[in-house]
């Protein structure tokens, strides 16, 4: 049994627990995934129809078998997990489960601007794909890098980049969560500013697969390239809030979105501050929303007061509803 909604499709207000539907960034996707979903509910099945012909590219085939090679292309990747996340979320408010507050880490947050009806689909799938060939045309493979800090302060790490800042471009990407930041820029930097935060005592500093500096100020070059391509399209006031990664903050005027989505290539995620500021406006269920579960891995570090869900295929959304249906 779902929850009732109103005419917006927003739970209403008499529903004792808020909920936000969060959504995944780059590097959760994986070969399969969303099949299920297309398998068990014709709007999804009728959603990655659409994709292919908005794509002019089996954008399904490459999402449920692969090869895993192309989906791990940027310009594929981004599109494909937008796709599954927007799925997952049909399959819940067919359900009867819609948010009060929607974010999304990185590339999640074109998601959550397409849940909260500010983007159409028909616009962030290609806008995403536009975005991953900038992103990854922005410095030469190489060249940059990406590093998680584990175990140190955010005031320590902040200092391990600016003493590495000789050796090139070099500042922390993603705020996750408590004791888990990461840094971006060029790679000799982003090893230096290691080296420094091993001997500030920093637990573990893991180099990152990736295949460019996201979120670094080496990236400004793609923002330029991004804001071009948002000038063709038209983002309209959310009709619920959206916590952006730049301010962690919502934000309702789309020339303000717009300019946002633009920074966001360059700028740190702001993911710890966008979960605690949704908290203090009273939410306490987080459903995780598409691929992978690390969203949920970085709720638990954040507040043992909140709890976060998953739905990403049948399993997991069978699952989440039987919770739901237990907590509110």
């Amino acid at each position: 049994m779902g929850i009732c909604t109103n005419e917006m499709g927003i739970l209403g207000e008499s529903t004792m627990k808020k909920i936000a539907f969060i959504f995944p960034g780059q590097g959760a996707q994986y070969v399969g995934m969303g099949k299920e979903l297309y398998e068990n509910f014709d709007s999804v099945k009728q959603l990655f129809n659409r994709a292919n012909d908005i794509l002019e590219q089996d954008i399904t085939e490459l999402c449920f078998n692969g090869p895993e090679e192309d989906l791990m292309k940027t310009e594929n990747t981004q599109p494909a997990i937008l796709l599954v996340s927007i799925a997952a979320m049909m399959a819940l408010k067919e359900h009867g489960y819609s948010p009060h507050m929607v974010a999304g880490l990185s590339l999640g947050e074109y998601s959550a601007l397409v849940a909260a009806q500010a983007l159409s689909l028909e616009d962030a799938i290609p806008l995403v794909r536009k975005r991953g060939q900038f992103m990854q045309e922005a410095v030469p493979l190489g060249v940059g890098a990406m590093a998680a800090i584990i175990g140190l302060s955010t005031d320590k790490v902040e200092e391990c980049c600016k003493m590495a800042a000789d050796l090139g471009t070099v500042n922390p990407a993603n705020y996750n969560c408590p004791g888990q930041i990461v840094i971006s820029g060029h790679k000799e930097a982003v090893e230096k500013a290691c080296s420094f935060a091993k001997e500030m005592g920093a637990r573990r500093a893991v180099m990152l697969a990736v295949s460019a500096p996201f979120h670094s100020q080496l990236l400004e070059p793609a923002g330029a390239k991004l804001r071009e391509e948002l000038k063709k399209i038209k983002i309209k006031l959310p009709q619920i809030p959206v916590v952006n990664n730049v301010y962690a903050r919502p934000e309702e005027d789309p020339v303000k979105i717009e300019e946002n989505l633009v920074r966001q290539v360059s700028s740190p995620v702001r993911w710890e501050e966008s979960v605690r500021y949704m908290i203090n406006q009273g939410i306490h269920e987080f459903v995780e929303v598409g691929p992978g579960r690390v969203l949920n891995g970085f709720l638990r570090k954040i507040s043992r007061d909140i709890k976060g869900y998953n739905v990403q295929d049948m399993d997991s959304l069978q699952k989440t509803l039987q919770e739901l249906e237990d907590a509110i």
